[in-house]
């Protein structure tokens, strides 16, 4: 990372349409409210986290770090499809929310170790296929935003796998981005325990990981571990897919490279017009992000054949986000057409599945966004300001339409 003194500001880029509405969000979204009086879709996830409990039952946990990972069980209510976008999250505007409108929380249950494996173990056994799928969210993330993001997208992929979301202490703020960076780090140790877990449970059949942004790096130091520990990552992880990872392509060379024999099929979704990656990629020292790489030139090309990942291009994807940061996760026949090849026991990596060709078709179209207006903020590149710096960040920003000097001096989303 760049050298900088400790006047340094972190400022992050969040995305324009989430950090719009943020503000006028309620907080408390997670106490339960009544059985619904209507039809509603419903997603029951397990937790799994580092994050330090809130006294609060409507929060449940904070941004803080926990000293021992915590377990839970939550059931997300969502409105009728009738009434929803795929790809959108209706936040409650005001507490208690409307279930025929608003996403809602029914239940939520703190567990404790054996209470979270004895609970997973009856889950698991009742899922054809017994699949499992885990979830790591990205940067300036609330524990709600993550609960509600995860319930979403495991709804509108429809995929038929056990919902397991792993949190790390994300403060949620768009201010915390080194704090949130070094939990990652607090994290993967209790990652890899997890999906040691999971993978080593005689009733579990085969395990995918999806993971977001900086969820990327936690992800991939997990796995690394893992492969180190044991010799290679457990085979009952079937299949890895990392959208818009916020990692250093040389760092990402050096994990690979443990992961990648006998290694889960991986799937990258890349897409060279991320404004937030190139911004990172300056505060980085200049070096390629792995989510903003070209897959068809060299030595990407190359590489990336030999690690054997397939690299699912979404440049010409068009998108809602400004910044193009989480095309990923906010096209719905995208996000709906994982599902459907998790769910019929096909890899999502298998260079057959034909995403190019289903690509091409919607990107004539705009994307929905994931979360509405005041939704879910997904994980953007910090910029760092001093005066070193500031002059080269502000010429950028200029070209994303957002003056970073202006925003650094008091302006807050």
């Amino acid at each position: 990372m760049p050298s900088m003194n400790a006047a340094a500001i972190f400022l992050i880029m969040a995305l324009a349409t989430a950090l719009s509405g943020c503000g006028g969000r309620p907080e408390g979204v997670l106490l339960p409210v009544a059985e619904p009086t209507v039809p509603t879709s419903r997603v029951d996830m397990l937790i799994a986290t580092t994050r330090a409990k809130s006294p609060d039952p409507g929060i449940m946990f904070t941004g803080e770090r926990g000293m021992t990972p915590s377990f839970a069980e939550i059931t997300v209510s969502m409105p009728p499809d009738s009434v929803r976008k795929v790809g959108d999250v209706q936040w409650p505007s005001q507490l208690p929310g409307n279930p025929a409108t608003d996403f809602v929380t029914l239940k939520t249950t703190d567990l404790s170790l054996e209470q979270a494996k004895s609970r997973f173990n009856k889950m698991v056994t009742a899922m054809p296929g017994r699949r499992v799928i885990v979830f790591i969210h990205g940067f300036n993330n609330r524990f709600d935003d993550a609960v509600y993001r995860f319930a979403q997208i495991v709804h509108d992929s429809q995929v038929k796998a056990v919902p397991v979301m792993f949190t790390w202490p994300s403060r949620g703020s768009v201010w915390a981005y080194g704090y949130d960076r070094e939990s990652t780090n607090y994290s993967r140790d209790a990652l890899e325990n997890l999906l040691q877990f999971l993978s080593r449970d005689p009733s579990v059949g085969e395990i995918s990981v999806l993971a977001h942004s900086m969820g990327n790096w936690v992800t991939l130091e997990a796995l690394r571990q893992m492969a180190i520990r044991d010799g290679r990552v457990n085979p009952k992880i079937k299949a890895v897919m990392l959208a818009a990872p916020d990692v250093d392509i040389n760092v990402f060379s050096r994990q690979i490279a443990l992961i990648a024999p006998k290694g889960p099929n991986i799937t990258l979704f890349v897409s060279q017009d991320d404004r937030a990656l190139a911004v990172s990629r300056r505060v980085w020292g200049d070096i390629p992000r792995l989510g903003a790489i070209d897959p068809t030139v060299e030595p990407y090309k190359t590489e990336l054949a030999q690690d054997k990942i397939t690299t699912i291009d979404l440049t010409k994807l068009n998108s809602d986000d400004r910044l193009n940061h989480g095309k990923f996760a906010s096209s719905p026949e995208v996000v709906q057409l994982i599902g459907t090849r998790l769910a019929s026991g096909q890899s999502v990596t298998d260079s057959r599945v034909g995403l190019g060709d289903r690509i091409a078709g919607v990107a004539t179209g705009a994307a929905a966004t994931v979360g509405s207006a005041a939704g879910l903020v997904l994980s953007a590149p910090l910029v760092i300001v001093d005066p070193n710096t500031r002059a080269n960040f502000n010429e950028h920003a200029s070209q994303l339409g957002t003056n970073i000097g202006d925003t650094a001096t008091g302006a807050t989303p």
